[in-house]
């Protein structure tokens, strides 16, 4: 997927936010709204990191922060329209890049891309239930590299 990089480089570089920034976005898109505290502990970064990466978001127009109703101690975050906008797009060249490469593939090598989608998905639903796949185990934490569990090959499933 890296030699891929170049050749989308264009378009993923009018995204005019920083990969800290657009994980916060991300975080954003996925919960509807977060307090500050729960950015510091998902990003695991510092408040003051937090802080200034949410007032770049917010300076973009792309997120706005509030009090808290509940509690005015504690700051919340949300997406704006134009935040929400941005995600959809980010995703949407992400697709798109991922549509460009299906249509490539022979009947078979799509076969085998739908059976590893599957696996996949059924591991993230045992992982986000907490148990490792196929047990009651507790899951592994998650690591922070796909390299980490499988170094790269250029084998194909078979």
């Amino acid at each position: 997927m890296q030699r891929l990089a170049g050749s989308h480089a264009a378009e993923f570089l009018e995204i005019d936010v920083t990969m800290p920034q657009a994980k916060v976005l991300y975080l954003l898109s996925a919960a509807g709204e977060l307090r500050m505290s729960d950015l510091v502990h998902q990003l695991g970064v510092s408040l003051s990191t937090v802080s200034g990466l949410v007032d770049r978001v917010v300076d973009h127009g792309l997120a706005r922060r509030r009090e808290d109703a509940s509690d005015r101690r504690h700051v919340v975050v949300t997406l704006t329209a134009a935040g929400r906008a941005f995600v959809d797009r980010f995703r949407e060249l992400n697709a798109a890049q991922v549509r460009a490469l299906l249509v490539l593939l022979a009947d078979d090598d799509l076969t085998h891309v739908a059976r590893a989608l599957d696996a996949l998905g059924a591991a993230a639903t045992e992982l986000v239930a907490g148990t490792a796949p196929g047990s009651d185990a507790p899951a592994p934490a998650m690591a922070t590299s796909i390299d980490t569990l499988h170094p790269p090959t250029t084998e194909r499933i078979p």
